[in-house]
């Protein structure tokens, strides 16, 4: 298991609808909000797993929702993988992607709404995406090239921690009520 793997335990095999939370995570911060958000959406009383998107199996899922870290303006391609997997499936999908930039001002704003689109615009056809949401995530300078260190602190980027947790909480509540709303998946009954 990986250093930055969540651990969680799956519902009973024979259990169907359930909401798998699943990532693609480079070095561990886009794993840490993955495990906020099932934390978030299990405490409302549904069935929830989190786990890594290259060992995500969709059987009994009624529900995913995917995030994955940001590299080159695209998705880590475990969480691509899985995502196709899904549009297969027909299995709704909530959307989250962990970048660098801060949208502070107007160059930083175009940037990051560049990146969402351009990231969403990867999602494969047929793909039921009800929300794409970007967080930032945990910035170090440590390997990255003197030029990308250069353009970083031009966009008055600072390494650290930014995940803004408050945000993370707010999303994970409303994709729950909107599982709620629709009736999936099922809720626990303990």
């Amino acid at each position: 298991m990986s250093e930055h793997a969540v651990e969680s335990s799956k519902p009973h095999p024979a259990t169907s609808g359930w909401v798998l939370v699943a990532y693609a995570s480079a070095a561990g911060s886009t794993a840490g909000i993955a495990e906020r958000i099932a934390r978030g959406i299990g405490r409302t009383g549904h069935a929830v797993a989190c786990e890594p998107a290259d060992r995500a199996d969709l059987v009994g899922v009624e529900a995913l929702v995917l995030g994955s870290a940001v590299h080159d303006m695209a998705w880590l391609p475990s969480a691509s993988d899985l995502l196709r997997r899904t549009a297969v499936a027909g299995i709704p999908v909530w959307c989250f992607s962990v970048g660098a930039v801060q949208p502070r001002g107007p160059l930083t704003r175009l940037m990051a709404r560049l990146e969402a689109q351009r990231v969403a615009a990867g999602f494969p056809p047929g793909v039921l995406v009800r929300d794409h949401q970007v967080f930032r995530g945990v910035v170090r300078l440590r390997g990255v090239p003197w030029w990308g260190r250069l353009v970083y602190r031009a966009m008055s980027g600072r390494p650290g921690d930014h995940r803004d947790w408050a945000a993370v909480d707010r999303w994970a509540a409303r994709v729950a009520a909107e599982l709620a709303q629709e009736g999936r998946p099922h809720q626990n009954s303990d």
